[in-house]
């Protein structure tokens, strides 16, 4: 009888999905995020307990810094996800200020971020076994995400990278205030052969 339901279950998901597609344009339907929920609990049995390390919440600048280069592509300067990237993943990338992020403990939070997220946009950072202050420093980091100062979010969007045309277009800038020649811009070999 057991084997009749987890076979007219896994009939319902399955049909769910192919409903829906795979597209990442939908958001997760309630059987596929509860069923995330779970497989997320249960992989972080053994995290759960992990303790923030004092010295983590010493170098919240550095944090910021980190955050910047690595986390803010998905999740946006503030954490709400809210960035062409973090729109388009299958799931969101979660707002990291919200009640449900921030209840997670802190080792369930280090464990997201040094293993990353199977079937998600989310990678897994730092080395294996290494037990690294960067990572406990970035958890420290986003408890305070929900009371984030405009003086740290200055802080952050300053260090965001650059493209290459940002990086350009700031050049340009820069001469044009210090009062030096524009330069004409150079012709794209792909308009005039």
């Amino acid at each position: 009888m057991l084997a009749l339901f987890g076979a007219a279950g896994l009939a319902a998901l399955v049909a769910l999905m192919v409903r829906g597609g795979f597209s990442t344009r939908t958001e997760p339907s309630a059987v596929e995020a509860m069923l995330a929920r779970s497989a997320r609990s249960l992989a972080m049995s053994k995290s759960r307990a992990l303790m923030l390390p004092a010295e983590a919440r010493q170098n919240l600048a550095s944090a910021r810094l980190h955050w910047a280069s690595h986390c803010a592509g998905c999740h946006g300067i503030d954490g709400a996800g809210d960035t062409d990237m973090g729109r388009n993943l299958y799931p969101r990338a979660p707002d990291m200020r919200d009640v449900e992020t921030q209840r997670l403990t802190d080792g369930e939070l280090y464990a997201t971020i040094k293993n990353g997220v199977r079937l998600t946009g989310m990678p897994a950072w730092g080395s294996p076994g290494d037990d690294d202050l960067e990572t406990w420093e970035l958890v420290a980091f986003i408890r305070t995400l929900p009371a984030l100062d405009a003086e740290a979010r200055a802080e952050i969007e300053k260090n965001l990278p650059r493209t290459p045309h940002e990086q350009t277009e700031d050049e340009e800038e820069a001469d044009f205030l210090r009062g030096a020649t524009p330069t004409p811009p150079h012709p794209d070999p792909e308009k005039h052969p």
